[in-house]
């Protein structure tokens, strides 16, 4: 089975999350920032985009009250114009013309994630997504990807995981899976993805099969 991060691996929300930022930065008197800007930290959920933001972390007493409000005006936009990567369609194709199974494992929470996978008419079509909020410990621990096996019957060896975010390496391998990043995500110029230890890395999703199966050997 292949799993798949849903931001900056499977589907591009960077725009939408980034127009969430921008909205919320004008009610606070800021100018918005360029998507370029935005763009690295669309995998790193509210807790990433309130440090572009606005320059905050969790530790901060503002924190939560700006994370709701962030999370609010998210909601009104976040179907507003997501796409899937260039070569994911086909992709997808491909997984399924092979009769395997794939599955989405995100740290974003349900009340996105579910709709969004709807919008883009991929509910229909996964063996299962399991969000953020479905488990006590979110990436980058096992737990969520140790539930998908459960949901689906598989195995955690017989379960590639794809992301784009060092989390998601992480999560992978305490759960005991293959991993692979997807360097076509939401990568920072400052990142290093060669040091995650992943067991391979794809600049494109037509690269994910061959790896498969190179990992599968």
């Amino acid at each position: 089975m292949i799993l798949f991060d849903l931001d900056g691996t499977l589907v591009d929300t960077a725009p939408d999350l980034g127009f969430a930022l921008n909205i919320q930065r004008e009610r606070h008197g800021l100018p918005p920032l360029s998507q370029d800007r935005i763009r690295p930290y669309a995998s790193h959920g509210s807790k990433g985009l309130l440090s572009v933001g606005f320059g905050i972390t969790p530790e901060d007493r503002s924190f939560q009250a700006m994370r709701e409000e962030y999370l609010d005006l998210y909601d009104q936009v976040f179907t507003r114009s997501p796409v899937l990567f260039d070569g994911i369609a086909a992709l997808l194709v491909e997984i399924e013309n092979r009769n395997m199974p794939w599955g989405i494992v995100t740290n974003k929470p349900r009340r996105f994630s579910e709709p969004l996978m709807q919008a883009l008419n991929l509910h229909l079509r996964m063996s299962c997504l399991v969000c953020g909020d479905d488990a006590a410990r979110a990436k980058p621990f096992p737990d969520t990807l140790l539930m998908a096996c459960r949901i689906t019957g598989r195995s955690p060896a017989e379960c590639l995981y794809v992301g784009d975010a060092e989390r998601d390496v992480q999560a992978g391998r305490a759960a005991g899976m293959k991993t692979v990043i997807a360097l076509f995500g939401y990568i920072d110029a400052a990142d290093k993805p060669e040091e995650w230890g992943a067991d391979a890395m794809i600049r494109q999703p037509a690269e994910l099969m061959a790896c498969f199966q190179q990992l599968d050997s």
